[in-house]
């Protein structure tokens, strides 16, 4: 009975130590399980570094791309521009005007002729003159023919014609008048609006002549080198007279070009 007794308790007693050992090995392996599936703060960090490693390269060699390609449209713009800029350089000197061509032009329509030779800021000049003596020219017209008609009304001898009652206030009557001093300043203005209008019409046609003159020119010095090269030197001078007479003093002038 005795050793019945003992090999039972040996038995049982392995049967405890197997049913430890399962559950420390259930516990471990649950353990791990439960590490594999759930991550802690350090690892997400440490996963969200290993991930953001590449992105950051990724983004830091797109912007690189992308700076390359902004350098290299900058340099094809200022190839282009600098093109554009020599082609038209050499369009112009090779554009030759031909100065009857401007004079015919301008004498079609003033400031064609300037067109044509490509002075562009000459045309508000042209224009502004012609609008200027063109609104004169009929502000000095409309004047004189007033004055002119009011002349004529108080000189003649019908008394319906008093258009010269309009330069004067309305509660103004003729009795108020003196009609030997209105004559005078009637004719006075009449004959000065009158010369007003005709000077303006000479300045037009001096204006139109001048625009002539000026395409015929421009066109003609087109290619005319202005440089730093001129130069003007005007300097005291010995000038001999004759061969028994001394040398008289005077300025000497010597133009380089």
């Amino acid at each position: 009975m005795t050793h019945s007794n003992h090999i039972a308790g040996c038995i049982d007693a392995m049967r405890l130590l197997v049913a430890l050992l399962l559950c420390v090995f259930t516990t471990s392996f649950a353990t791990l399980a439960q590490e594999a599936t759930t991550l802690t703060p350090d690892s997400s960090l440490r996963v969200i570094k290993s991930l953001d490693t590449p992105t950051d390269s990724i983004i830091h060699s797109f912007n690189t791309s992308l700076d390359s390609l902004a350098t290299t449209s900058m340099l094809i713009d200022s190839t282009a521009i600098a093109a554009d800029t020599l082609a038209r350089e050499i369009e112009v000197s090779n554009f030759d005007p031909d100065a009857m061509r401007a004079v015919w032009l301008s004498a079609l329509c003033p400031g064609l002729g300037q067109i044509y030779n490509r002075r562009y800021w000459k045309l508000p000049i042209v224009v502004g003159g012609f609008a200027g003596l063109i609104y004169a020219t009929t502000w000095n017209g409309r004047m004189f023919s007033d004055y002119q008609q009011a002349y004529l009304d108080v000189t003649d001898t019908d008394p319906n014609t008093n258009s010269y009652m309009n330069f004067f206030p309305p509660y103004y009557t003729e009795d108020m008048i003196d009609q030997s001093w209105l004559k005078n300043v009637l004719k006075t203005r009449k004959d000065a609006y009158r010369h007003y209008r005709d000077y303006c019409i000479v300045g037009m046609v001096a204006l139109y002549l001048v625009c002539i003159i000026d395409a015929y020119v421009d066109a003609e010095l087109y290619h005319f080198d202005i440089s730093s090269d001129l130069a003007m030197n005007v300097k005291p001078a010995l000038i001999p007279t004759s061969l028994y007479q001394q040398p008289a003093l005077g300025m000497q002038c010597a133009i380089t070009f």
